[in-house]
């Protein structure tokens, strides 16, 4: 079992949502709107032709506007989350946050549409006459049975996918998780007798796809807060309720618990006893999914039932049944084949892909970016993680395949392996790797040290590193005031959080003892560093950090790059051989990019610029990039020749006589290294497709282009990351977010927990560059 999470405090949860821009979306244009001439294309009069092409053939809109990939996340806030009826408006954070994990994991555009009605008429007539703008509906957050009526009417009155999440999203990772789970304890579908617990939406959707993989009728029962739903039972039933009532004598969820192989759960914490767990078949399955907490936990289970099978909704157990491995994958495959609804045949065949990548061996580095845990399919392994890559190459080539073959599809996929390499090109594995940095960290917690711990991002993202288990915090600082800070943000817990002071600690005599003989013959006295120690955070935090006495450290916030990095490389020395760069990370339009170097090396040698692209290179692949490299310079291949662009062509032949394992070229220009079409005017280059790491000319050209794309290309920036010390320490950018803060210190802790495991990258053979 992963360590525990604790909860978010409020305040970070609002501070998280008020941050910039108040919200988590915003829209972009995707042509240009520069010109007179742009307007007149992209409005009247040129936008007529497309008007009256689409008029002439509705399926034109797929070819012309954004409606092929584009969902609508709709609600009307009557059953938000486990907090019940808040009404649409309050129901709108949570359809935004549906709408960016849309874009996060399948690169679907969608919007979020609040309808402020209970009435199920108006509701289907405000969404039904709406529907043209979409290529699909995620319906999410009705309560039932309202919920049921509104998806059948929906259904029925329009031509593009209507798909309650809450439902049929949880019977899908269910239904993938109960074929491992059968598979493993040797049973079959039609022999099995289940107990479903919880006849809401997501129980009644759970129980009718299991029953048609082969669950019998009459091996099912279904038990709501009034009990075991039987023929001749009148008391609190609906229409989707009563479809699911069996003959039987059992009344209670005690009676009906005893023999069952499998028990499911989407009903409330504790409704389920060790007694009755105690009380079922051999080898039982139990999905125990009510959230935040289960119907029992796993510890409890396993006190009385060694042999269970064990899931639950929540990420801190094996088996998370997560609905985010299920829903941008089935609407990814559902929009690319223009799929006029998601039907059963589709939804059996999304559970049976995400079963059958359980069943695989999982990848080195998928395992290595979960903290090394052990992926094996087994009872704790019977679905995959949810931040596993493989589902967006797997999911929506199941599901496309499932419409094409019950005849819903209206674009057939004729080139299953192309539309396989179109999937992975859409998947950005930057946003994968940070979340694993910080499943590994949370495995391995570090002691990171903040060194401007008075300021108050830098106290939000102390308490957030200790809060999720990443380790413990250090603030570097005065007492009272990081206290007077803390309680004036709320901040009222100071369990495992130090806070050091150069006043009161009892090493400082030690820092002064270390550093004196390293800075004795630059043209200081003792008291001179007795002084430095006393007074600069920075050179005391690294002092600690040579020390021992913690980790890793981060620092920036008060003072630029270069000020820290002086002030730290007294202390702190760089790898044998090596010398100090920096790479920055911009994440933007789909892609991300490694600029290198950002920082230090003003003008680099061949040499140096050869070193740069290696260990660019390394940290690429540590996050999860394929990484091709390109040099750039004004020049592309020789033309125009400056000489300035030998020191390029040189570098490249530098790598040539080094035994590097990524593709590389140059020189290029930045247009060639990222356009595709530009780079095809030159078929000898050796990139088998546009650059992700750009190792820059000079230091200037790298720090302008980094920080331009950062302010003006609306993307996320990590960085920079400096490269190259002897010891883990990282400085942020003056005006870092703490979420650009935490980024950068997970960085730094996975640079740690690599040394103590002795897992620093070696250079190649070859030449070394100098510093």
């Amino acid at each position: 079992m992963t360590k525990e999470k604790e909860p978010i405090t409020d305040q970070e949860a609002l501070a998280y949502h008020a941050e910039g821009k108040p919200g988590k979306l915003s829209i972009l244009p995707t042509k240009p709107l520069m010109t007179q001439r742009d307007l007149s294309l992209g409005y009247s009069p040129g936008v007529a032709v497309p008007c009256l092409a689409i008029h002439k053939d509705p399926a034109k809109a797929y070819d012309y506007t954004a409606k092929g990939n584009f969902v609508a996340v709709i609600s009307n806030g009557t059953a938000v989350l486990g907090l019940g009826n808040l009404g649409a408006l309050a129901s709108k954070p949570v359809m935004e946050g549906k709408a960016i994990l849309f874009k996060r994991f399948a690169d679907i555009d969608a919007i979020d549409i609040e309808v402020d009605t209970r009435d199920v008429d108006e509701f289907v007539g405000a969404i039904k006459f709406l529907g043209p703008s979409w290529g699909g509906i995620n319906l999410e957050d009705i309560a039932a049975p309202e919920c049921f009526i509104i998806e059948q009417r929906l259904r029925e009155a329009m031509d593009i996918p209507v798909f309650h999440d809450d439902q049929h999203g949880t019977a899908i990772i269910t239904a993938a998780a109960l074929i491992n789970a059968a598979h493993l304890t040797g049973r079959k579908f039609k022999d099995m007798k289940v107990v479903v617990l919880g006849a809401g939406s997501a129980g009644i959707a759970c129980l009718e796809l299991i029953k048609r993989m082969g669950i019998k009728h009459e091996n099912a029962l279904l038990v709501d807060k009034t009990g075991v739903i039987y023929e001749g039972r009148t008391e609190g039933l609906n229409q989707w309720k009563s479809a699911h009532a069996v003959k039987t004598n059992k009344r209670t969820l005690a009676e009906a618990m005893k023999g069952a192989d499998m028990f499911l759960g989407l009903a409330s914490k504790n409704a389920v006893t060790k007694e009755m767990v105690a009380s079922m078949a051999k080898n039982p399955i139990i999905f125990a999914m009510a959230n935040p907490d289960p119907e029992i936990t796993p510890e409890e289970v396993r006190s009385v039932r060694k042999d269970a099978i064990i899931a639950t909704g929540r990420s801190d157990y094996p088996n998370q049944v997560n609905n985010v491995m299920g829903f941008p994958y089935i609407f990814r495959g559902a929009l690319d084949v223009r799929a006029s609804q998601i039907n059963e045949e589709m939804k059996i065949a999304a559970a049976e892909a995400i079963a059958a990548l359980a069943r695989e061996d999982v990848p080195e580095e998928v395992s290595a970016a979960y903290g090394g845990r052990q992926m094996e399919f087994g009872p704790e392994y019977i679905i995959p993680a949810p931040f596993d890559p493989r589902l967006m190459t797997t999911i929506p080539i199941a599901v496309a395949i499932a419409a094409m073959e019950t005849g819903v599809a209206r674009k057939p996929i004729l080139d299953i392996i192309g539309y396989q390499k179109e999937l992975a090109k859409r998947r950005d594995p930057t946003a994968n790797s940070m979340q694993h940095i910080f499943d590994k960290v949370q495995d391995n917690p570090q002691r990171m040290i903040f060194a401007e711990g008075e300021e108050e991002k830098i106290i939000r993202a102390a308490v957030q590193w200790r809060d999720n288990g990443y380790g413990k915090p250090i603030l570097v600082g005065r007492v009272d005031r990081i206290r007077a800070s803390m309680k004036r943000m709320g901040v009222h817990e100071y369990e495992n959080m130090e806070i050091a002071n150069a006043a009161v600690s009892k090493h400082v005599d030690a820092y002064i003892d270390f550093l004196y003989p390293r800075m004795q013959r630059h043209g200081y006295l003792y008291r001179d560093i007795a002084r430095m120690v006393k007074n600069d955070r920075n050179i005391f935090a690294s002092c600690m950090l040579a020390l021992g006495h913690g980790d890793a450290l981060i620092t920036g916030l008060t003072r630029n790059y270069t000020v820290s990095l002086e002030n730290i490389t007294r202390v702190i020395d760089t790898r044998p051989n090596e010398f100090l760069f920096g790479i920055t990370l911009v994440v933007a339009k789909g892609r991300t990019l490694f600029f290198a170097d950002t920082t230090t090396q003003e003008l680099p040698t061949p040499e140096q610029l050869a070193h740069i692209a290696v260990r660019t290179a390394v940290a690429a692949r540590r996050m999860g990039h394929d990484p091709r490299v390109a040099l750039l310079s004004y020049s592309t291949f020789g033309n125009p020749m400056r000489e300035k662009s030998a020191r390029i062509r040189d570098a490249v032949k530098v790598l040539d006589g080094m035994k590097v394992d990524f593709e590389y070229d140059g020189e290029m220009s930045a247009g060639v290294a990222l356009n595709k079409e530009m780079m095809s005017l030159y078929p000898f280059c050796r990139l088998s497709g546009p650059a992700n790491v750009l190792i820059m000319p000079a230091l200037h050209s790298a720090h302008i282009s980094a920080h331009l794309l950062q302010e003006l290309g609306d993307g996320v920036t990590i960085g920079p990351v400096t490269i190259g010390l002897t010891r883990p320490a990282q400085i942020m950018q003056m005006s870092a977010t703490v979420s650009e803060i935490m980024n950068l210190a997970a960085v730094a802790a996975l640079e740690a927990i690599a040394q103590q495991q002795g897992k620093v990258a070696k250079l190649p053979k070859g030449k070394k560059a100098k510093g």
